[in-house]
């Protein structure tokens, strides 16, 4: 039988569920801005860290991540998601107080160590507490959306994670511009105000490390903000709770089981097949996002101040404002809730994109920018509406922060292979850069067909009512 059409909620539901899901959204996109700040701080620190370096260091944090997944799903499944987004933000804020502190030792006191082994670590330990984040904010959401409400909602995380890249890149960049000695173009307002209190003006040496303090700061507050604000469930913040006809629908009052939920899990075929679709987009979403800037630079020596440069994280944040809200309408009024054909479309359009970035990659920077940040739109509106949407469909409230471990999980092995692969790839010739991604989309496309037309199945004695 057909899965029930949504409550219909009153107005003041709607506006609690709004105060729960719209601060833990900034809290995600903050915890972005405090975790690709290291593409920002390569970028600055130039011969600092080579390209070597890079790949080296982030794959270390994101191999980490992907594989503390098989710890921090369960154990936010059981503890919550409140719990597990307070344990993300802080620890996350102290990794980045850390990172800040070896950057300020590198540039300021000249302290002579192991670079890459020193990021490495720490940079983990930063990707371990920002794993949190996404089990968090799909385990709480999942309690306050029907399933014919998440593609929406799969359109909104899409939108967060690109709010976050805008944080990660664009007030990035800013923070580095605003501290450096001599700026390379005329500062805005508020990286006036930053100079003024970080002493920049009157530094000398480049205080590229505010990029890692900022953002920690920043992170400070928002786990004190959620720690009065976020509930777990709408009977947490005095109202009823109801069945959003997932795949934990009939099972709400049965005891938690971590050994039945990882079976539940790791037996599901729908959840592997969108677990292999993410390492796919693992690969292309990083292997576009990051390296783009990199290119830019080195190889196109676009000046800082150029568009391309100066906005990146506002052309992504706003690519993938565009792709998140269309898979969410795609998802939820075209293909009734199902995400497969969603995600197929968007891996057909990637593959074209991906084709064409090599007929331009040095003859038009123009274009080429164009083509990846249409890439990004694709890429990220897939990303928003597997992992997080189908997470909580087939995981079900239950098990959808171990769900979305598994999916997340996979997101950044992907991550952590195009990021080895392309910090030596690009060093040998960054002709290398387009060919590389091109298989993936093709992957990607027919793993989305296998589950074409799949949907969650809750409980018939849910169901039927």
């Amino acid at each position: 039988m057909a899965d029930p059409m949504p409550i219909k909620h009153s107005q003041a539901f709607r506006f609690r569920r709004f105060l729960n899901w719209f601060p833990l959204g900034l809290s995600y996109a903050f915890l972005y801005m405090g975790r690709y700040n290291l593409t920002v701080s390569k970028v600055a620190l130039g011969d600092l860290m080579t390209k070597e370096d890079f790949g080296i260091i982030f794959a270390a944090g994101t191999i980490t991540y992907a594989f503390a997944f098989l710890i921090n799903g369960p154990l936010t499944d059981r503890i919550g998601g409140k719990k597990g987004m307070l344990i993300g933000l802080t620890g996350a804020a102290i990794a980045n107080a850390l990172l800040g502190i070896l950057t300020h030792g590198i540039i300021k006191l000249g302290w002579q160590f192991d670079l890459t082994l020193a990021f490495s670590i720490i940079y983990a330990m930063n990707m371990y507490f920002q794993s949190y984040g996404a089990v968090a904010i799909v385990k709480v959401n999942a309690s306050w959306f029907h399933v014919r409400e998440r593609g929406i909602f799969g359109g909104i995380f899409g939108i967060l994670i690109s709010l976050g890249i805008y944080f990660a890149f664009d007030w990035g960049s800013a923070i580095v511009e605003a501290t450096k000695i001599i700026p390379t173009y005329d500062l805005s307002f508020f990286q006036d105000i930053i100079r003024s209190l970080t002493g920049a003006a009157n530094a000398t040496v480049d205080q590229t490390w505010w990029v890692f303090f900022i953002p920690a700061g920043i992170l400070v507050i928002m786990a004190i903000i959620e720690t009065f604000i976020l509930r777990d469930t709408p009977s947490g913040a005095g109202f009823e709770d109801f069945d959003t006809a997932d795949a934990s629908s009939g099972e709400e009052d049965k005891p938690f089981n971590l050994g039945e939920l990882l079976k539940k899990i790791f037996t599901n075929k729908i959840l592997i097949t969108i677990a292999l679709i993410e390492f796919c987009t693992g690969v292309l979403r990083n292997g576009i996002m990051h390296w783009y800037p990199i290119f830019a630079k080195e190889a196109l020596k676009l000046p800082s101040d150029h568009f391309m440069r100066a906005h990146w994280g506002l052309y992504l944040m706003l690519a993938g404002v565009f792709g998140g809200m269309l898979a969410g309408v795609l998802s939820d009024k075209v293909f009734g809730s199902r995400r497969g054909p969603v995600a197929g479309l968007l891996y057909g359009a990637m593959f074209f994109g991906s084709a064409a970035m090599f007929f331009v990659l040095y003859s038009d920077p123009i274009w080429l920018g164009i083509i990846v940040i249409y890439m990004s739109m694709c890429v990220i509106g897939t990303h928003g509406m597997l992992s997080g949407t189908s997470t909580m469909d087939f995981g079900g409230r239950k098990a959808a922060a171990t769900a979305v471990g598994l999916i997340d999980g996979f997101v950044y092995l992907g991550t952590g292979f195009q990021s080895i692969c392309l910090g030596f790839l690009t060093t040998a010739n960054w002709k290398y850069w387009p060919p590389f991604l091109v298989p993936f989309t093709i992957i990607g496309f027919l793993l989305a067909w296998r589950i074409w037309k799949e949907m969650p199945k809750a409980k018939a004695k849910k169901a039927a009512n």
